[in-house]
């Protein structure tokens, strides 16, 4: 769908019946989840990648920025070329920063992941509390965004519907956008708070698995009750609001920007909890080809929905996009598993080895 849907879903096609059901729920359960968790495992990998160079006798910070100025380098490919929503360019420029606090103490870093994550939600209400003050052509400017008129709606679907050329001259100043403005707004902050809190829950051991089950289940059951909560009633504030911009874009997103913190370590929780009773071996697959699978999801659905492929941007229904997601999850899954059998790393795994290390590492089994 349209760009001003995610944060205005009113912005855009049908929401009502089994369209709005489908919407509520992935809201609920997985909108800023997911990159929670990511940033979260990021965190982690910090402190992972440190002690693996300094067990080996080496400096830690030469190869981590050299493999961050990779990661950085193809998340500019990826969001000028190919999709606005990259964030491998946010996470160079949020994994430079944490890599200087991966000493400190696990308590101080999730104090001081706790405060990051509180920026936004500041800046937020400011914004909100002053809109009255605000000169009438800047809130004009700002319901634009939030919901745009019937014209911008067509250019912005002809345009991904289009040629490359056509996708690059909407999609250049887009993803411009999301890397200074919404970085600097919004996504940076999030992002290095929860990789903060990443690394202070892999030195305290619990993203690790060593803690005890019942650890894991009152973490779960405490998590899932603070962060449904916020976003349950956030839901219903959106709605009852009418999805207003001087309510929603602002005070509304609040509660899932929140919430979505709580529950994340919530499914972490319960993740671990699960791997004390069962094995996990295909999401294990799926996790080893991150980094591929990451931009394989890009080049299904760039095929799927742009103009080089099957042009379905701005054609399918939020229940139809539900179907879609299930299947691409399976045939990652299915491709992971298959791939994960005779080789050792991802194909951009390995690339990233190799431009990190200098050195081709093995690749078949």
């Amino acid at each position: 769908m349209i760009s001003a849907a995610y944060i205005n879903p009113a912005a855009f096609g049908d929401l009502t019946g089994i369209n709005r059901t489908v919407w509520v729920w992935s809201h609920i359960l997985a909108d800023q989840k997911f990159i929670s968790i990511f940033s979260m495992l990021f965190g982690a990998g910090i402190i992972l990648f440190s002690e693996s160079i300094e067990d080996k006798g080496y400096r830690p910070a030469r190869f981590y920025y050299k493999r961050l100025f990779w990661l950085f380098t193809i998340g500019l490919i990826h969001g000028y070329v190919f999709w606005h929503g990259d964030i491998l360019v946010p996470y160079a420029v949020c994994g430079a920063l944490a890599f200087l606090f991966r000493r400190i103490s696990p308590w101080a870093l999730l104090a001081i992941g706790a405060i990051i994550l509180t920026v936004p939600a500041f800046n937020y209400w400011i914004f909100g509390s002053s809109m009255t003050m605000w000169p009438p052509e800047a809130v004009e400017g700002l319901k634009s965004s939030w919901a745009p008129a019937q014209s911008t709606i067509d250019a912005e679907i002809a345009s991904l519907q289009g040629g490359i050329s056509d996708q690059l001259l909407w999609r250049i100043p887009e993803t411009f956008k999301m890397e200074t403005f919404v970085f600097l707004i919004l996504l940076g902050w999030r992002i290095l708070a929860m990789m903060m809190i990443g690394m202070a829950l892999y030195r305290l051991e619990f993203i690790t698995g060593a803690l005890d089950r019942k650890t894991y289940a009152i973490t779960a059951v405490i998590t899932f009750i603070l962060g449904f909560w916020l976003i349950i009633h956030g839901v219903k504030a959106n709605f009852e609001n009418g999805w207003t911009m001087e309510y929603s874009m602002f005070f509304g997103s609040l509660w899932n920007y929140i919430g979505s913190a709580f529950v994340a370590i919530g499914y972490i929780s319960v993740v671990m909890l699960l791997l004390k009773i069962i094995k996990l071996g295909v999401l294990s697959s799926v996790g080893r080809l991150a980094f591929t699978n990451y931009l394989l999801t890009t080049i299904l659905c760039g095929f799927i929905f742009y103009g080089h492929g099957l042009s379905k941007f701005g054609q399918v229904e939020r229940w139809e996009q539900a179907i879609y997601t299930l299947g691409i999850w399976i045939f990652i899954m299915v491709f992971s598993a298959i791939w994960s059998r005779k080789f050792y790393y991802g194909p951009v795994e390995w690339l990233w080895r190799f431009l990190t290390y200098g050195n081709k590492p093995a690749f078949r089994k």
